[in-house]
């Protein structure tokens, strides 16, 4: 018997719905439901909690080739979710280039480094686009990491897509406008994100 029938058949034998089910697991009734129909397994953690409350073993409720697809799918969210974790807290580096003077500045009669809040020889939208752009990034980022400890796969990849689309953004910006090491910085960090991301797929 399938892990989806045996839980299906604990279900009934407990005279209990799908939605009861779910509450008394911390789950939602859609998990319930895929799990039943064989669309998907548990994650250990859920196992775990279903094995307790049916008072079973792990062994009972899941068999040897069940087992390793359960691993394999817990080890690629797993992933997934440190490489969201990851991509944030390189988003979050974008905040260094307030501070590092990366910035090439003519406004003196010598073109000198200076931080982005520093430039005074660059046009005011310009500067402000530096800003919007940079300051964009990295609340997409601290945005990731605090998202990244809920579990929402959804969420996450929505802040995935924003950050990949502002990196390239202040990429392109950087460069256009002839900023050689900023744009130097957000390439780096673009395409760590692109490896990390590509070794997930």
């Amino acid at each position: 018997m399938e892990f989806n029938e045996k839980l299906q058949k604990l279900r009934t034998n407990e005279n209990l719905t799908q939605e009861e089910l779910a509450e008394k697991l911390y789950v939602s009734r859609t998990a319930i439901s895929k799990w039943e129909s064989g669309r998907g397994y548990p994650s250990i953690d859920s196992l775990k909690a279903i094995a307790k409350y049916f008072h079973v073993t792990i062994d009972e409720l899941i068999g040897g080739e069940e087992i390793v697809t359960l691993a394999e799918q817990d080890i690629k969210e797993s992933n997934k979710k440190y490489t969201t974790l990851l991509c944030g807290i390189l988003d979050c580096l974008m905040v260094l280039l307030l501070l590092l003077p990366v910035f090439g500045d003519g406004g003196t009669e010598t073109v000198t480094s200076v931080s982005m809040m520093g430039m005074t020889g660059t046009s005011a939208w310009l500067k402000a686009a530096f800003i919007v752009v940079t300051g964009l990034t990295a609340t997409n980022g601290f945005c990731a990491v605090i998202i990244s400890s809920f579990d929402k796969p959804i969420w996450d990849k929505h802040r995935m897509v924003t950050g990949m689309a502002f990196s390239v953004i202040a990429t392109m910006l950087f460069i256009l406008t002839r900023q050689p090491y900023a744009g130097i910085f957000t390439l780096c960090l673009l395409v760590t994100k692109g490896v990390l991301l590509h070794k997930i797929k």
